[in-house]
């Protein structure tokens, strides 16, 4: 087997993904992106264990801690991805510039003391 076509394929994953999550601004697409170079990366480490013959087939079994390792990283960043969603109502990048409550306060206004609408409340009945 050439190894020159299997490194050529994920030098060319790799490339698309890394586009991807310099151009994309959708959060799903950046974490497709991120598989895919994952992926780019897991086709290099098959490759070359079949091509130095390891007797321990080192490759691989790397290539299943990195399965293993995006399995959790897109559970994860799913998760994040829709509770975003959820209290934003986007998955736009460029529009999601914290990850705090977007109900505090910013940064120059005073918060409120605790309490303080309680005791409106009663102060007015």
């Amino acid at each position: 087997m050439h190894l020159a076509y299997p490194v050529v394929l994920a030098a060319l994953l790799f490339s698309v993904g890394v586009y991807g999550v310099l151009a994309r601004r959708n959060v799903i697409l950046v974490l497709m992106s991120v598989e895919l170079m994952l992926n780019a990366v897991n086709l290099n480490l098959v490759a070359f264990d079949a091509w130095l013959r390891d007797s321990l087939h080192a490759g691989q079994a790397l290539t299943l801690f990195t399965i293993t390792v995006a399995a959790a990283e897109i559970g994860l960043g799913l998760a994040i991805v829709l509770l975003l969603f959820r209290a934003r109502g986007t998955a736009d990048i460029d529009r999601v510039t914290a990850l705090g409550d977007p109900a505090e306060p910013t940064a120059g206004t005073e918060p409120a003391p605790a309490g303080a609408e309680a005791l409106k409340g009663r102060a007015t009945a």
